[in-house]
């Protein structure tokens, strides 16, 4: 469907809604018949003063209407793959649909938001760059892939005898930062990036608003980047967040400015390449404000139904993963910080990074000597569906992770 038609069935589904007395407490955000640049209710950026695009009252349904986390028009029948993202740069990341100002809640409140429905759209896509968990390890051949979409299961003609069943949910749900707030993150990401951490800090280059963040804007330096959560929620990424759960979420400035994006069809826990298969849909919501609210000084909440947790098939491989390395070699993540002592460990103490990734690396392996796939596609397979769990934490100093594979996604000769 071209952006034209999407537009057109878009248009009408709004004008039914406004004339519909059924339909009267329902508010409609979104219009992805234009690119983020041209919708006044996309935003990729954080900031206090970001203006509200929309009002809705406590307790009726919002519908958020959200492109994918980089705004791309993909044909699944024109390419299924492609050597590396047809976009340059991560400017836009993400494509958010907001902020809604929600009436009634006041600054010091929680936001509770349920997950009433999630749409998916037609087509998704999933990618390895060096940007993954495993990047530097696992990422010396980029790739890109387009993947086909219905109620049911992703397929991609990239690669074959696989097939992912819908576990879509919104990776990026997300309350505006207050001022207090605001200024803390700026400072404490400012200091670790002069230590060396990664972060990316802000950055004008295709920002929405742009009257704020853009290059010409009153803002440009202040307006947080979206890639991690922070204490206001954002790209959380959390699988479990599925229709039927609730996500608590703290409302900082008066009408809490709720905003929605970066959908995923499906993930494992960890989204280790760095996407997920990666989409944009409809997503519907209810918010209420929490009578004795929990402490969220540590980060957002959520609840829901168990089903949520399981993995999507009937049966199961795992491999395990312990904080052990070569002698002489020095974690990424841990390499800013210019150890003495690092190198020559092989044996690191209660280093969940490390675990992680070795279960990930003996998790690609299995895929590639037992189902044929190459490096590459194990790591994508990796991201869409296998999930990193904390097995214990206690049995110092080799606490351990597993790596869950649902074997029921294998579908070769049916």
């Amino acid at each position: 469907m071209t952006r034209k038609s999407i537009g057109w069935a878009l248009s009408c589904f709004t004008s039914a809604l406004a004339l519909s007395p059924q339909a009267a407490a329902q508010t409609v955000v979104g219009d992805t018949s234009v690119s983020c640049a041209e919708d006044p209710a996309c935003m990729n950026r954080m900031h206090p003063e970001i203006p509200m695009i929309a009002e809705a009252e406590l307790g009726e349904q919002i519908t958020f209407i959200t492109r994918d986390a980089f705004d791309l028009t993909l044909d699944p029948d024109v390419s299924s793959s492609a050597e590396a993202k047809p976009r340059e740069g991560v400017g836009i990341a993400h494509a958010l649909t907001g902020p809604v100002h929600i009436r009634g809640a006041k600054a010091g409140d929680v936001l509770a938001v349920t997950i009433e429905a999630l749409k998916p759209a037609e087509v998704g896509w999933t990618d390895v760059t060096a940007f993954g968990f495993g990047g530097d390890q696992f990422a010396t051949d980029e790739r890109f892939i387009v993947w086909r979409l219905n109620e049911e299961y992703a397929e991609s003609d990239a690669l074959p005898g696989v097939r992912i069943p819908n576990g879509s949910f919104p990776g990026v749900v997300t309350t505006l930062p207050d001022n207090r707030l605001q200024a803390d993150i700026l400072e404490r990401e400012s200091q670790l990036l002069q230590a060396g951490g990664f972060v990316l800090p802000p950055d004008p280059i295709e920002a929405k608003p742009s009257e704020l963040c853009g290059p010409e804007g009153s803002k440009p330096l202040e307006c947080l980047r979206t890639v991690p959560p922070r204490e206001n929620g954002g790209n959380m990424d959390i699988r479990y967040l599925r229709v039927g759960t609730t996500l608590y979420l703290p409302c900082l400035i008066d009408g809490c400015g709720l905003s929605v994006g970066d959908f995923h069809y499906a993930q494992g826990d960890g989204e280790v390449s760095g996407t997920a298969i990666e989409m944009g849909g409809e997503l519907t919501v209810t918010t209420r404000i929490v009578d004795n609210p929990p402490d969220l000084t540590r980060g957002p909440h959520l609840e829901g139904p168990a089903t949520a947790l399981g993995i999507p098939s009937t049966r199961f491989y795992a491999v395990t993963g312990f904080p052990l390395k070569d002698e002489g070699t020095v974690p990424a993540n841990l390499a800013y910080l210019d150890s003495p002592k690092i190198a020559g460990l092989r044996n690191m103490s209660g280093d969940i990074h490390l675990a992680a990734r070795n279960a990930l690396a003996a998790m690609i392996d299995y895929i590639m000597s037992e189902y044929g796939y190459d490096q590459t596609e194990a790591y994508m397979i990796a991201s869409v569906a296998v999930d990193l769990r904390i097995a214990q934490l206690v049995d110092v100093p080799n606490l351990g992770i597993t790596a869950v594979l649902p074997l029921d996604i294998f579908v070769e000769g049916e």
